[in-house]
């Protein structure tokens, strides 16, 4: 004969209780590993994109300088590599009209330009005088403008503000736009003022020896929601003769969180930069 002892319904339920904490702690703690990582990688992401936008609307001016240097109507910039441009861009300039207009034309297909970035649609810009006279105002419009098929949209204006004490010209740049980006969907509304001063190459014909150094701070607003405060720290200083900043660090300063401090090196010409949170640090890849 077999005898099944039944427990007691209390000793039971403990048991059962038990069970079912320890699953949920499991769980709890699961989920907070994943919601942390979610978070790590998709605060690369939007650091990622900010570091993009950046330098999509910092190197307007530069495209927009190189492009009024070499210009004339139906002009195509195939006699220099050390620029921007290529040889698939048509610049004109329409001087019956003011302020004047100049049209930087990369056409409607991808267009590989000379800093290896790919560009199509066009850049509208107009002036009131000659770029290097104090007093100047440059306008920059854009007009199904994209860069590696990311969209930008927005103005951005550059004033020449003259000499500076030491006889470094400077401008005053203001930017006021967005960019959508292809991979993900996901969209920057960015606005910022920076002082951008020239401090060497001025006298000299070639773009590949100036050298900038950019101050200033911006506003990134995510299609997310996430709003963040950005503040050039350290000087970003840009070599024309490298398509990333050299040197120069961006504190960024989110609605909720820990402050960013993007790091772009110590002057070496390349594609990475470092971003540190609290006690970590990582590294991202410059596009």
């Amino acid at each position: 004969m077999h005898l099944t002892v039944i427990p007691k319904k209390s000793e039971t339920m403990n048991k059962i209780s038990k069970v079912f904490l320890v699953l949920i702690i499991g769980a709890v703690a699961f989920g907070c590993n994943k919601q942390d990582e979610s978070q790590t990688v998709s605060d690369r992401d939007l650091i990622a994109m900010e570091v993009q936008a950046e330098g999509i609307f910092d190197e307007v001016q530069e495209i927009a300088d190189q492009a009024m240097r070499i210009g004339s109507n139906g002009f195509k910039s195939v006699e220099s590599d050390d620029n921007r441009l290529g040889n698939c861009v048509t610049i004109t300039v329409d001087t019956t009209v003011m302020p004047r207009v100049m049209t930087i034309d990369f056409g409607t297909e991808n267009c590989l330009c000379n800093d290896g970035k790919y560009r199509r649609g066009r850049i509208i810009v107009t002036f009131n005088g000659r770029w290097r006279r104090p007093g100047t105002i440059v306008t920059h419009t854009f007009e199904e403008y994209h860069v590696n098929d990311n969209h930008v949209q927005g103005t951005k204006m550059m004033t020449n503000l003259g000499f500076n004490s030491e006889g470094k010209m400077q401008f005053r740049n203001t930017a006021d736009g967005s960019i959508t980006f292809v991979n993900n969907g996901a969209s920057v509304a960015w606005t910022s003022e920076k002082l951008r001063t020239w401090i060497e190459g001025r006298l000299t014909p070639p773009w590949n020896d100036d050298v900038y150094l950019i101050e200033g701070n911006s506003t990134v607003v995510h299609s997310s929601g996430r709003s963040r405060q950005r503040v050039i720290i350290e000087p970003l200083r840009r070599e024309l003769s490298c398509r990333w900043f050299v040197s120069g660090t961006v504190e960024t300063t989110p609605a909720n969180g820990p402050v960013r401090l993007l790091n772009y090196g110590d002057g070496i010409c390349d594609n990475l930069a470092t971003v540190t949170v609290g006690d970590s640090t990582f590294t991202i890849t410059l596009r």
